[in-house]
C-alpha cells in the first residue's frame, strides 16, 4: 500500500478520513493524495470547447480550493507525510475513479455523514457509485479517530467462489493491521442455509489459503444488514468488509442497496471490496 487517495470537499466528515489517511501513511510510508472535485453546470462550458479550466468561476473556485489546501496541509497530523492535491473538473464519483487511475492509488478513504444528513458530497449517489464502481479497496470513515487500528474485522459474504479475490484481498489488508478476520455469513427466513450446509461451504472458501488468523460464524437475523450491523456490536469490530459486484450491485448475498444501506447506516469504518 503506496498511495491514499482522499476526496474531500473540506468538510469535518473528509477531515476525519484524512486524519485516518494521515495515521496509514505514517505507519505504513503512504503519499496520501487530496481530491477536490469541481462541478459546474453544463450550460456554463461554452459549446465551443471551452476548457473548464478557463472559465472565470472555475478560476475562482480553484483558487479557492488550493488556499484551503494550504491550510489542510499545514495541520500537525499531517506533519513528515507525503501530499499531493489535486483539483478536478468532473462528476464527483467519476472524478474519483479517474483519479484513482491516473495516481495508481491503492486505497480511497472517504468521509461520510450519516444517511439522514443527505448534505454531506460524499454521501447518497456518489457513495453508491464509488462503492460499486472502484475496482480497488474503499474505505468509508463515519467518526473521529485518535488512534485508527484493525484488530476485529467482520469479512460478511455469501461464500461462493466469485467472492474469494476479494476476501484476498481482505486477507492482505487483515495481515497489513495484524488484525483477526470474522468470517460471517447471515442467514435470513428468506434465505436460509442449515448451520452444516454453511460451516462446509465456508471452510471449503478458505483452505486453499494459509490465513489462519480467522473465525467461522454463521449469524441468524431479519435482513442480511441487520446481521452485520449485531454481529459486529457482538465482536466490537474495528472493521467491516463486504464484496460488490461492480455496475451489477452487490453479490448475491449482498442486493441493491443493502451494500450502501451498511456503508451508510454502520457506525463503524467499513470497506468494500469489487469482485
Amino acid at each position: 500500500m503506496k498511495k491514499l487517495l482522499v476526496p474531500t470537499d473540506f468538510s469535518g466528515e473528509a477531515e476525519n478520513a484524512l486524519k485516518v489517511a494521515a495515521q496509514l501513511a505514517k505507519k505504513y510510508d503512504c503519499e496520501i493524495i487530496l481530491l477536490h472535485m469541481i462541478e459546474l453546470p453544463l450550460n456554463q462550458i461554452s459549446t465551443e470547447m471551452t476548457s473548464p479550466e478557463n472559465l472565470p468561476e472555475a478560476l475562482f473556485f480553484m483558487k479557492l480550493a488550493h488556499q484551503k489546501f494550504e491550510t489542510e496541509i499545514n495541520n500537525e497530523y499531517l506533519k513528515d507525510i507525503t501530499i499531493s492535491e489535486t483539483v478536478e473538473f468532473n462528476e464527483v464519483s467519476k472524478g474519483i475513479l479517474d483519479a484513482c487511475e491516473k495516481y495508481d492509488v491503492d486505497l480511497i478513504v472517504m468521509g461520510s455523514h450519516g444517511i439522514e444528513q443527505q448534505k454531506d458530497l460524499f454521501v447518497g449517489s456518489n457513495t453508491e457509485k464509488v462503492v460499486r464502481t472502484s475496482s480497488i479497496p474503499v474505505l468509508v470513515i463515519k467518526n473521529t479517530h485518535e488512534h485508527f487500528d484493525i484488530k476485529e474485522f467482520v469479512f460478511a459474504s455469501d461464500f461462493n467462489n466469485d467472492n474469494k479475490e476479494t476476501y484476498m484481498q481482505a486477507i492482505k489488508l487483515a495481515t497489513l493491521f495484524d488484525a483477526k478476520i470474522h468470517l460471517l455469513n447471515v442467514n435470513t427466513p428468506s434465505n436460509f442455509t442449515t448451520t452444516a450446509a454453511s460451516k462446509v461451504r465456508m471452510l471449503e472458501f478458505t483452505e486453499q489459503t494459509t490465513f489462519d488468523n480467522y473465525t467461522i460464524n454463521i449469524y441468524n437475523d431479519n435482513t442480511v444488514e441487520k446481521g452485520i450491523l449485531n454481529f459486529s456490536r457482538i465482536v466490537n469490530a474495528d472493521l467491516i468488509g463486504i464484496s460488490t459486484h461492480g455496475r451489477q450491485g452487490i453479490s448475491h448475498f449482498l442486493n441493491g442497496s443493502i451494500s450502501e444501506d451498511l456503508v451508510h447506516h454502520a457506525n463503524r469504518p467499513v470497506v468494500t471490496f469489487k469482485i
